[in-house]
């Protein structure tokens, strides 16, 4: 799938994450740091293959209001 990103942590530094990526199906990827067994273990329904990140709410944040500036752009 190809990705664009949207906005990424600028506490970060040049390299790692959190991030959000734009993925040409119009979903949202998310790239952030794997919560721990206990964390996980407290999550409803989890599919096979599904996992879960932390990501700070800033970054989410930034990532929507560039979403629907481009989505109000297209």
């Amino acid at each position: 799938m190809k990705i664009t990103k949207l906005a990424k942590d600028q506490n970060s530094g040049g390299n790692g994450c959190p991030a959000v990526y734009l993925g040409e199906t119009g979903e949202l990827v998310i790239q952030g740091v794997q919560v721990d067994i206990d964390t996980f273990g407290r999550l409803d329904d989890v599919l096979p293959g599904e996992t879960a990140v932390r990501i700070s709410s800033d970054v989410v944040v930034r990532a929507v209001e560039l979403y629907l500036a481009r989505a109000g752009g297209e």
